[in-house]
């Protein structure tokens, strides 16, 4: 046990070692503010946490990493999302028939479209979950109301990443679901009809609707989700040492 206790160590030191491992972790760390600053600014992966932190925080029993987990099925829902775009028309005529040959004919296209899909349904769940989670725990209070309200923004723009791709397939489920979706858009007070006519592009699910759905699914709505995501992991930083008790040791 003490032989596999200290072996540990020296793994974990050599791996700090090499090239990789430098350009990872170039300090070590310090026991004074300054020099935990030091070391913070130059390591990408300290960088992420702010300066000072509760101990506590940064346990998975804590956060369960939901935060992370969701920027990682979002990162893999970019990568998945550009391999389908070499394949897919965003044409009525084609949008299902290139749907079908992706499945069936195209390298690896069942598996990174049924990637694609997985990591969109469990992107919805795992931010649901760090919303519900930062709500229990009180983080929305002050300061930290208005990254508050940049999350809800970014659960809403989640959702409607997946109700743009769900059109996308052009098949039945997909056009009677948006449908659906559009008449619910419409009984909003006052600008109902205006939303309404804005997604559909018609009176109608057609051409117009389907276009505008992949240019929201594939350009607007990842940009605003990587600048709004951007500024809450920055506001995060540096809403975290604000209400730091003195008693609680920072790691």
């Amino acid at each position: 046990m003490t032989m596999a206790t200290e072996e540990k160590p020296r793994v974990v030191d050599r791996a700090r070692q090499t090239t990789v491992g430098r350009s990872i972790f170039r300090s070590p760390s310090r026991s004074t503010p300054r020099d935990r600053a030091a070391s913070h600014w130059s390591s990408f992966l300290l960088h992420l946490y702010p300066v000072k932190v509760r101990r506590k925080e940064i346990t998975f029993r804590y956060s369960w990493y939901l935060g992370v987990i969701s920027a990682v099925l979002f990162a893999s829902l970019v990568a998945s999302g550009i391999y389908l775009m070499f394949f897919y028309v965003p044409s009525p005529a084609s949008a299902y028939a290139d749907i079908q040959s992706l499945q069936t004919e195209v390298t690896f296209g069942q598996y990174i479209r049924n990637v694609h899909r997985w990591s969109a349904h469990l992107m919805v769940f795992a931010v649901a979950a760090h919303m519900a989670k930062v709500f229990y725990r009180g983080a929305y209070k002050p300061p930290r109301e208005f990254n508050w309200v940049i999350g809800v923004v970014l659960l809403v723009l989640t959702l409607l990443m997946s109700f743009t791709g769900y059109l996308l397939p052009w098949d039945q489920l997909a056009y009677w679901a948006v449908t659906v979706g559009s008449e619910m858009a419409g009984y909003v007070p006052f600008v109902g009809e205006q939303v309404r006519e804005l997604l559909l592009g018609g009176p109608t699910v057609g051409e117009g609707t389907l276009l505008r759905f992949y240019v929201l699914h594939v350009a607007v709505l990842p940009v605003s989700i990587v600048v709004l995501l951007m500024f809450h992991i920055w506001r995060w930083r540096k809403d975290a040492m604000l209400d730091l008790p003195k008693e609680e040791p920072d790691a």
